[in-house]
């Protein structure tokens, strides 16, 4: 029977095809209004119908793993032990997936104490026995070894099943040099990283070849040890039962006793209307159209069309004086710039991509190499440059020695300002969002890489294309904020990364120390209180002492009892004081404090200095973020955060630190937003502003506002602009409701321009779906429109704030960019080093200190053109606590 009209039995590894798609897929970007992830299920069926369609399987199959667990962990219980836990959003996705290959007539097959790879092994031999040319679709490779003159294995490269790698004998002996019944010795030799097998060490591929060329098999090699020379010789004697066992454990069962047969396997209808409900269920809507056109099912509404898949092109190795004319070329042709993709190894560039959307090539750059000095000359100049994920890119650039200017745009910033909410994380996201392509990623089970998903020109190329289609997706103001706001400030935040801030690791070490004999301390004396010892961190333990033994009021429920939280017990603490609980929170606040204390000692590098990480897209608002570590959770007004902040101080060849901060911004961006007159007359009359709010409201002269009026005039304040109830107003200043809504009518009778603003604010929101900053960042809100109330009035609350926050978040990027304009121009040594909240913190050399000063007062108080002006509070001093203000 020839090939053509033998019938083709195709079988499918279930989870590794899901977990390719759950890999491919952003998370966040399949999942249904329950809150049910789907991304596994949508790229699954995706490739599966690519499949289908190429393919024209008569038979069909897809089998799956019942768990991590066989007879091969019964054997050897380490088997996949470094398998990491499965990601929680997976869970659950499989079984979905069971009932919607059900709907479509498709066959899964599962084996208790079998693997799925096993089942293939199976059905391939029976399948080749009965007359069938047979296809396995897998990630795994072990699954080479099945391949032979009837059996075909359809690898899936990191771009899904959109691109194949056909294993056929003659494919396995080019790519490997062995036969494809040598590849499990291969593996046994080499080992197995995602499966836990250790191999021999010293020998790797090419070594394990080569005996395979010279002793056959595995067996053939072992008879053959004692004449195997040099180092390796010796590793493979000490560690041979690594391999023996490896082998043993990677080949394949081929007589598994299973519930079908392969005529059993023979392609089915589709149930339509099962099929309908499913992907409702799911909420899929394009592949409905794609499942019925394939199955010559009329659906309810014509498929949308498929637009051809973009090809890459022909990557260019470019040298010397070709490399400066393609460059200068392409940079002509592309005004909008190049984009570039940079492969980082230990902190520096160690291969390079350069495109357009129609050409692109690749730099093996190393240090000192005359071969790419055009591109060094053109890197460094003005030609506008398109990269994703910029920061650590101009980090490694600076490492190497290369200067970089003309940073056009970051792909990752703008998906973050498309997205602020939910901002995709990587490339691969990017890519899927705005191509609705799915770009190549790195198959963790390939030993060595076969294809070119890896060549940093095709990445390039895959930037280029999502910037072109994010620029069609901006609105104008989210381009302006973009443009001129957040591509200018991420070189900045990489140069304040590289400086770093100096850190007293002594002083730390010291706080830490006392810190802890006062959390032991504070400890001791609470279990003197009950009169045993407990576990202060365990909410169980609290609970029983707090609700049984000591039988106070009990706070909210949830799901192990009563909550033992923060909140929870400093209420109950107000309502039903106990010295335990009291002793309880001091603790806990001495613990956090340590840990805080310990986590920046630990981060002090070997030159005596913290540099943290800069996140430009970790808030909705704009606001930057930190971490390793995060600088913004230090304490400002306590006495330990004093402390903490005076082991922050000047470096080696500077003289003193200047701190600067905007003096309460939100408030002033308040007044300027809604425009009203007794707050702008507060802030131009230069009084205190809670002072002069506080004589409005209580009907008294400025100077008869006492201390506890001004702290509930500040809470009210603030609490507005965050959504805060009378409710919430009343427990955070300890004083009843009905006293709560009074202040609050009080304050709104005296600046209702304010209640008027937050109201309206809320409502447009409503209408356009969004807020705008004063610079027009948006933030997105569709939960206003939610049926959910909860949703629908948290959305009310964040939409109250988001554009005095985010109006603050730009002003503080803008006065960033042209201070460093400013110092870059005048050419100061001084430097940027911290941008903590509203504050930023400087490294200041002597000579400079007046000049550095008049350029931040003054680019901090112009960042934007208010109706009241901005306050700038400078200081300087040995540390950063001394140079408070």
């Amino acid at each position: 029977m020839s090939e053509n009209k033998k019938p083709t039995l195709l079988i499918i590894d279930g989870h590794s095809l899901a977990f390719r798609a759950f890999y491919a897929l952003p998370v966040d970007s399949f999942k249904t209004r329950d809150g049910q992830h789907t991304n596994a299920i949508h790229g699954f069926i995706s490739m599966l119908l690519n499949l289908l369609k190429n393919e024209q399987p008569t038979h069909l199959a897809v089998a799956f793993d019942i768990s991590r667990f066989s007879f091969r962990t019964r054997e050897y219980p380490e088997y996949k032990g470094t398998r990491g836990e499965t990601p929680s959003e997976f869970i659950g996705q499989i079984p979905l997936l069971q009932e919607t290959l059900a709907a479509m007539n498709i066959t899964t097959i599962t084996k208790e104490d079998f693997e799925a790879d096993d089942i293939l092994a199976t059905l391939s031999v029976r399948g080749t026995e009965a007359g069938y040319r047979v296809l396995v679709v897998s990630g795994d490779r072990d699954a080479i070894q099945l391949v032979n003159d009837n059996v075909t294995l359809l690898y899936p490269s990191r771009q899904g099943v959109s691109d194949l790698t056909r294993y056929d004998p003659a494919k396995v002996q080019e790519r490997y040099g062995i036969r494809p019944e040598q590849y499990p010795d291969v593996a046994a030799l080499v080992g197995e990283t995602s499966d836990n097998l250790i191999g021999v060490p010293k020998v790797g591929e090419k070594t394990a070849v080569k005996w395979l060329g010279l002793y056959g098999s595995l067996q053939g090699i072992l008879d053959n040890a004692d004449n195997i020379t040099g180092k390796v010789g010796e590793s493979f004697r000490e560690h041979k039962e690594n391999a023996v066992r490896n082998r043993r454990l990677n080949h394949l069962v081929r007589d598994v006793e299973l519930p079908v047969t392969v005529q059993d396997l023979e392609r089915k209808p589709i149930d339509a209307d099962a099929v309908r409900d499913m992907f409702a269920r799911l909420e899929f809507r394009t592949l409905l159209d794609r499942v019925f056109k394939l199955e010559g099912v009329v659906a309810d509404a014509p498929a949308e069309p498929v637009a051809p898949a973009a090809v890459a092109p022909a990557v260019q190795e470019l040298l010397d004086e070709e490399l400066g004319a393609w460059l200068a070329r392409n940079s002509a042709a592309h005004p909008g710039g190049l984009a570039l993709h940079v492969d980082v190894a230990d902190g520096l560039p160690t291969a390079i991509g350069i495109a357009s959307e129609t050409e692109s090539t690749v730099l093996a750059w190393h240090a000192g190499s005359a071969d790419y000095a055009p591109f060094e000359t053109w890197l460094a100049g003005p030609d506008p440059k398109i990269l994703n994920d910029a920061k650590p890119i101009i980090k490694a650039f600076t490492h190497a020695g290369l200067a970089f200017e003309g940073l056009r745009t970051d792909t990752l910033v703008a998906g973050w300002l498309l997205r602020p909410a939910s901002p995709d994380k990587t490339l691969g996201d990017l890519v899927t969002r705005y191509l609705d392509e799915h770009m190549p990623v790195d198959d963790p089970n390939q030993l060595v890489p076969e294809d070119n998903a890896d060549n940093p020109a095709l990445k390039a190329w895959y930037v280029a294309r999502v910037a072109a289609a994010q620029i069609l997706a901006l609105d104008e103001g989210s381009a302006r904020v973009l443009r001129d706001i957040e591509t200018p400030s991420t070189p900045i935040l990489a140069r304040m990364e590289e400086f770093g801030v100096a850190v007293d690791h002594d002083l730390l070490a010291g706080l830490s120390e006392s810190l802890g004999v006062t959390a032991a301390d504070l400890a001791a004396r609470a279990y003197a209180e009950i009169g045993r010892e407990v576990n202060l961190g365990s909410p169980k333990q609290l609970q029983e002492v707090l609700f049984d033994q000591l039988n106070m009021p009990k706070t909210r429920a949830n799901k192990t009892g009563y909550s033992t939280d923060a909140d929870s017990l400093a209420d109950l603490q107000a309502k039903a004081p106990h010295p335990f609980l009291g002793l309880l929170l001091e603790h806990r606040d001495a613990t956090k404090l340590r840990q805080i204390v310990e986590t920046l000692d630990k981060a002090i590098d070997e030159e005596g200095r913290i540099h943290t990480s800069y996140i430009q897209t970790g808030t909705s608002t704009g606001r930057l973020s930190s971490a390793d570590p995060n600088l913004q959770n230090i304490p400002v007004r306590s006495e330990v955060g004093h402390q903490i902040r005076s082991a922050f101080t000047v470096g080696e060849g500077f003289d003193s630190l200047l701190t600067a901060d905007y003096s309460q911004i939100e408030m002033r961006i308040m007044a300027h937003l809604s425009g009203d007159a007794g707050l702008i007359e507060a802030f131009r009359s230069g009084e205190d502003l809670h002072r002069f709010v506080g004589a409005r409201i209580f009907g008294v002269e400025p100077a008869d506002v006492t201390p506890l009026m001004r702290t509930k005039v500040k809470a009210m304040s603030y609490g507005l602009a965050y959504g805060l109830s009378a409710f919430g107003l009343s427990k955070q200043l300890r004083i009843d409701t009905a006293e709560a809504k009074q202040l609050m009518g009080d304050y709104f009778a005296r600046f209702g321009a304010v209640r008027d603003y937050l109201r309206d604010v809320v409502e447009q929101a409503k209408i356009d779906g969004y807020t705008t900053t004063i610079f027009g960042r948006r933030r997105l809100f569709p939960d206003l429109a939610s049926a959910n109330r909860v949703l629908r009035d948290n959305a009310a609350r964040a939409a109250l704030n988001a554009p005095i926050q985010g109006s603050a978040a730009d002003i503080m990027k803008i006065a960033m960019i042209n201070i460093d304009a400013d110092m870059r121009e005048q050419g100061l040594e001084s430097r940027m080093l911290l941008q903590v909240h509203d504050e930023l913190i400087f490294e200041v050399k002597a000579a400079e200190a007046e000049t550095l000063e008049n350029i931040v007062r003054t680019r901090m108080a112009s960042a934007a053109d208010l109706s009241v002006p901005l306050e700038v509070q400078v200081g300087h001093g040995q540390n950063w606590d001394a140079a408070a203000h």
